[in-house]
């Protein structure tokens, strides 16, 4: 089977894993429920249905799990399926797959690490559109003066939080966190 969907519990509540044979096409937060999880992840993979994850899914599943439980893991060597990705995205997404664990950066420090120092709004929509989180973080990026800014995810800035306080992120200045 070239693509599948795996669904897994976690610390913050069910979340889903699609693949295909490039690598991990996409990764859900927790939703309302089953269904709803299995159809944003096959916004990346129509047609896939649930399956046996191959070893590298399961073991990439497994690290997510234990990141969301405080494991200090980057998940920088799992394969990601950046097929149909904007370039900008791409670039969005690598920058925040280099932030570890535990730390948190702005939207607009982000734009200026990847040399586009004006475009910290792009930069939040590219993450409000990010098809891999947590394996890509956007939870650890934060805007201006350690405030939340948005989470796309279902829960919102809750789950933003608690997956910050999951990694013991420092965020600096006193913000909406502290």
């Amino acid at each position: 089977m070239t693509t599948g969907l795996y669904l897994f519990d976690t610390s913050i509540g069910r979340c889903g894993m699609g693949w295909s044979v490039r690598g991990i096409a996409s990764v859900q937060l927790p939703d309302h429920s089953d269904a709803r999880l299995l159809a944003r992840l096959q916004q990346r993979l129509p047609g896939a249905q649930i399956a046996t994850p191959p070893d590298a899914v399961r073991r990439a599943a497994d690290r997510t799990i234990a990141l969301l439980e405080g494991a200090h893991d980057g998940l920088l060597d799992v394969a990601l399926d950046m097929h149909g990705i904007a370039l900008f995205h791409q670039r969005v997404y690598a920058r925040a797959r280099a932030i570890p664990p535990g730390r948190t950066i702005t939207y607009g420090e982000l734009a200026a690490d990847i040399g586009d120092p004006g475009a910290a709004r792009a930069v939040g929509q590219a993450l409000g559109l990010n098809p891999f989180a947590p394996i890509v973080p956007c939870h650890r990026i934060l805007a201006a003066g350690a405030r939340s800014g948005g989470f796309s995810a279902p829960g919102g800035v809750d789950t933003k939080l608690r997956m910050l306080l999951a990694e013991h992120a420092a965020f600096g200045a006193p913000g909406l966190f502290d």
